[in-house]
């Protein structure tokens, strides 16, 4: 038991150390849990080498994951993305497997190349989502597009499992100039048989209980886990309500090892199914701190499971292989985004987030040396390039963030570099159309001076003739904001015309500086709803002020006193206030609201509610 505690306290408390300075160095939190892995194994040898265990236990962090993702979306927003989740996502593995299989096959048997050209084409899921969420980017076109490769990927490995026996060669085959250690000491000895128990029966039994499974997954999903939601809410137990959720991964992930499919699939699945639920938002919120935790030790155990003796013997060959794996995966990616017509920042965020191996190539990796597909020395070798590859991908992020990403426009082409920003003030305003100046002049009469950014270069030239100082370049561009002093600001006003920009630039700011308060500009209440959503602290809808004078003005043409018609508006602001609380507690952002059934009964009792206030104030008005 003490054992198990000091083994826990040593991942936790390097992990905790390590990702408090990565951030305070802004290489984002995975870099920092890979580097605690290598300080507590290779380095300090404070738990050994051996991780197998802890990895296996926090691979759960993957599969829950996948399964919040998957509450995320609905079915008719996987149909929007057939065309990059099919084209782009089928395109980019067939055609990475196939070129590295093609090098490959030059200096060893051409099973084994096919076998590592598979393996090899995945990326790294956990890394890619979480880097991409940290950053603001995941709903962006380069982030959806890299999530449309990475979930056909993750399909992907069934078909390439099924297809690993067939390539199956003697162990002393596929040679190639390789020395290794025991990266996966074990593997070797795991039967084919243990991977599922289907696996002796005929292919049309197989195809029957795997599409059974799924078929169950589904049914489950829709129809049973609503009413026993529902009674576990009536405990009020939130405790309960967390292990019912656990439970529900936990079953699914073993009903999609029992029949050989993929964990991370499964549960997938059913967060699609469940999209819908009204217990999705509750979900979210009991199974997102644990999936960080897991997911956090799993990449501590990537970083301590790595074999360095192995690279000290051969370095030159492995750190040449990890350079030339993501520079043939980055032209293949490139090259996609011609295709599919990717263009600006989209096209290298995408190029940029996906040109590594992922935790996958580990599963691949480990099956392939059981069915005697792989050597174990070509094994050992692959293993940490996957690994270094991951490790590499934090990196080649911050890369891309901080000198790549300043210098392309989002449309496409390079774009103008962003102006050098020479000042700090406690107020940011991002955006400067009509909105935004009327917010500046009033700050400056107040004796502020805000720094102020747009990314209109025409508009910029004219508000200079007019002696206000305003820099070029996209806010959403960290680097920018960090120019401008976000993190010592505070308080951001988003006043961009753009509503989807507005919303991605409130979510990342609130993620990386919770400390700044921001006020947005909104379009309507649908967006007020998406801002506050984000984490903006106050969404300020940009007609709402000037018609509620144009109704002042109104009420006192037709006969109500200043007083009168000031009480009434001032009542009707509030009430609307308060109805945009109200029904932001009902509001779904994947679902229309007039499909949603709780915020039109709502939206309805706050229409009857108005109606019996102005009432009660015209009854008053006349007793007085």
């Amino acid at each position: 038991m003490e054992s198990f505690l000091l083994q826990a306290a040593i991942y936790l408390g390097a992990g905790v150390v390590a990702v408090l300075i990565a951030h305070r160095l802004g290489l984002g939190s995975v870099l920092g849990y890979l580097l605690a892995g290598i300080a507590i194994a290779p380095l300090l040898e404070l738990v050994g080498s051996h991780t197998e265990d802890v990895q296996h236990f926090a691979e759960f962090g993957v599969v829950i994951m996948m399964f919040l993702v998957g509450l995320e979306l609905q079915p008719r927003l996987l149909w929007d993305m057939r065309v990059r989740l099919i084209g782009l996502g089928g395109m980019q593995v067939a055609v990475t497997a196939l070129t590295l299989a093609g090098g490959l096959a030059l200096g060893m048997d051409w099973r084994v190349a096919i076998a590592l050209g598979m393996i090899l084409s995945l990326s790294s899921t956990a890394i890619v989502l979480q880097t991409l969420g940290e950053k603001g980017w995941l709903r962006s076109e380069g982030g959806q597009s890299a999530f449309s490769v990475l979930l056909f990927q993750d399909v992907a490995v069934i078909p390439m499992l099924a297809l690993m026996p067939l390539l199956a060669v003697s162990a002393g085959t596929g040679e190639m100039p390789m020395a290794g250690g025991p990266l996966l000491a074990d593997a070797a000895d795991a039967p084919a048989a243990d991977i599922s128990l289907i696996m002796h029966l005929p292919a049309w039994g197989q195809a029957l209980l795997t599409l059974g499974a799924v078929v169950l997954v589904v049914l489950v999903g829709r129809y049973l886990t609503r009413p026993v939601f529902r009674a576990i809410g009536r405990t009020g137990l939130h405790e309960i309500f967390f292990a019912a959720s656990l439970l529900l991964v936990m079953s699914i992930a073993l009903l999609m090892g029992w029949v050989g499919l993929s964990a991370a699939l499964g549960t997938f699945l059913a967060g699609v199914v469940l999209a819908d639920s009204e217990y999705r938002h509750e979900l979210v919120s009991v199974l997102e701190p644990f999936k960080g935790l897991l997911l956090g030790v799993f990449f501590i155990t990537v970083g301590a499971g790595m074999q360095f003796s192995l690279l000290a013997q051969t370095p030159g060959l492995i750190l040449g292989l990890v350079l030339a794996l993501i520079l043939v995966k980055g032209v293949i990616l490139w090259g996609l985004t011609l295709v599919f017509g990717i263009r600006g920042h989209a096209r290298w965020l995408f190029t940029f987030s996906l040109a590594q191996s992922g935790e996958f190539g580990f599963v691949l990796l480990t099956y392939a040396v059981g069915v005697q597909v792989l050597p174990d020395h070509i094994a050992n070798i692959t293993g940490l390039v996957v690994a270094l590859s991951m490790m590499a991908t934090p990196l080649v992020m911050i890369v891309f963030e901080r000198w790549v990403s300043p210098h392309v426009s989002p449309r496409g082409g390079a774009s103008r570099p962003a102006d050098l920003i020479e000042e700090e003030a406690p107020v940011i305003i991002a955006g400067m159309g009509r909105f935004g100046q009327i917010v500046q002049r009033l700050l400056v009469m107040d004796g502020h001076r805000p720094v102020v950014l747009d990314n209109s270069p025409a508009h910029i030239e004219v508000l200079r003739k007019f002696g206000i100082q305003v820099y070029y370049g996209d806010a959403l561009r960290p680097g920018l904001l960090e120019a401008a002093g976000i993190a010592k600001a505070r308080l951001l006003i988003v006043a961009t015309d753009s509503q989807e920009r507005a919303v991605e630039l409130v979510q990342h700011v609130k993620q990386r500086f919770p400390h700044i308060r921001i006020i947005a500009r909104a379009a309507s209440r649908e967006h007020v709803y998406q801002l506050r959503a984000a984490g903006a602290d106050s969404a300020i809808r940009e007609l709402f002020g000037s018609s509620l004078e144009a109704g002042r003005q109104a009420l006192e043409f037709l006969g109500r006193s200043p007083s009168q018609a000031e009480r009434k508006i001032k009542a009707f602001a509030e009430h609307d206030e308060e109805s945009l609380r109200q029904l932001f507690e009902v509001w779904d952002a994947d679902t229309d609201v007039f499909d949603n059934a709780a915020y039109m009964e709502r939206a309805h009792s706050r229409v009857v509610s108005l109606a019996e206030l102005m009432a009660e104030d015209a009854e008053e008005r006349l007793e007085s």
